[in-house]
């Protein structure tokens, strides 16, 4: 089965792509990357996202206006891969995250905007799209969905093997740590707080190569108040996002330091990820970690990690096959398979659920919805190459 998996992270600046054959041989699925790419969005939709994000307000006429200009622009995504790779069985479109709505360390909703009738209608085939909210319903909290690749990807790594994605926010799915269910959680910002003090103080939305924060210093006073927020101390499962990590946020912090240089600013933070991450996941004593995401080009970052939990073998995801700018992309993908063939897309221990769940709803395209025979079984672990 050929499927193109689309999502745009907490970055909110493109739509990653992601075609992959799909087949599943006795428990194991096995994945060929056919083709992946960025697809930015255009400067104006970019900074109506922007705007409608926490802490902004909206009316519903913004909400309806970005659901469709999202949807169009994933569809003129689609579109562009399709006529580069040829054609594909099945879309699975996350959409763009607009809010999620977390009290108190619970999730009581979530909501990704990108209308899919439009993809569906521009390329002729069915689109799984709202995957993450069977999950809340469930009492999950809706995140990290990638935890379902992670588990397949991880299988048969010498354990404790652990998946770490670099995005907007840092995401970990932990598997073989004693004798307990794979489990996975948000540790807090990976490079939406950098992202935001870059652009602050250049006017470009990111450091590039990790340059600003490799000029800077640590400042010790500033790292001790951003280490104070209360989440880092929650049990998993745990998700966030801009709703709490957000530019706003960041100001308030920079605030009571008004004299510190940018480059000091991005070295604290880099290291506020890098110590964040750490310590969220050496208790479970990882043998390996293996990055994905934006975060794993900032050699800043991933030198801090590394130093941090020393003895653990820190690889890109990369050496497993899948590149690591193409794995959220290939992880949607992957759930619109599970999802096709009756398959919960979700593990209950790494989003808190009551238990797994078909993800999602589905679009048809033209013609009649013919869906694959149900599966009675999940693969146990997957293999990719290209």
């Amino acid at each position: 089965m050929r499927i193109l998996g689309l999502s745009s992270g907490t970055s909110h600046d493109a739509i990653d792509a992601a075609v992959v054959e799909l087949a599943l041989d006795g428990s194991v699925l096995h994945g060929r990357l056919v083709h992946m790419s960025q697809h930015p969005y255009p400067a104006t939709l970019r900074a109506e996202i922007l705007d409608a994000l926490p802490p902004g307000e909206v009316s519903l006429a913004a909400v309806c206006r970005l659901d469709t200009l999202i949807g169009q622009s994933f569809a003129d995504a689609a579109a562009s891969v399709v006529a580069a790779s040829g054609p594909v069985d099945l879309v699975c479109s996350h959409g763009q995250t607009l809010y999620h709505w977390v009290e108190e360390g619970a999730v009581r909703g979530t909501l990704q905007l990108g209308q899919p009738a439009w993809i569906a209608e521009r390329l002729g085939v069915p689109v799984v799209s709202d995957v993450r909210t069977a999950d809340v319903a469930a009492g999950g909290q809706g995140a990290p969905l990638v935890s379902l690749l992670d588990t397949l990807l991880l299988a048969g790594l010498p354990g404790p093997a652990v998946a770490l994605n670099l995005g907007g926010i840092a995401n970990v799915t932990v598997v073989g740590a004693g004798s307990g269910a794979p489990y996975a959680f948000d540790t807090g910002p990976a490079n939406a707080l950098m992202d935001a003090a870059a652009l602050a103080a250049t006017g470009v939305p990111y450091d590039k190569d990790g340059r600003l924060a490799a000029a800077g210093r640590v400042d010790g006073e500033l790292l001790a108040e951003l280490l104070r927020e209360p989440y880092y101390g929650r049990k998993p499962p745990k998700t966030t996002g801009k709703e709490l990590f957000h530019a706003g946020y960041l100001a308030a912090h920079f605030a009571d330091h008004p004299s510190l240089p940018a480059e000091d600013r991005l070295a604290t933070l880099a290291e506020l990820t890098a110590r964040t991450v750490a310590d969220a996941v050496r208790d479970c004593g990882p043998r390996t970690l293996v990055v994905s995401g934006g975060g794993a080009e900032n050699p800043v970052l991933i030198r801090r990690i590394g130093a941090l939990l020393p003895g653990v073998e820190v690889v890109r995801s990369d050496a497993l096959g899948l590149p690591s700018a193409a794995k959220e992309a290939v992880a949607f993908a992957v759930l619109g398979w599970f999802t096709t063939h009756g398959l919960p897309g979700t593990l209950p221990s790494c989003t808190g659920a009551l238990g797994g769940r078909v993800l999602g709803r589905i679009t048809p395209g033209g013609g009649p919805l013919r869906l694959p025979e149900p599966l009675a079984e999940a693969p146990t672990a997957a293999r990719f190459g290209r």
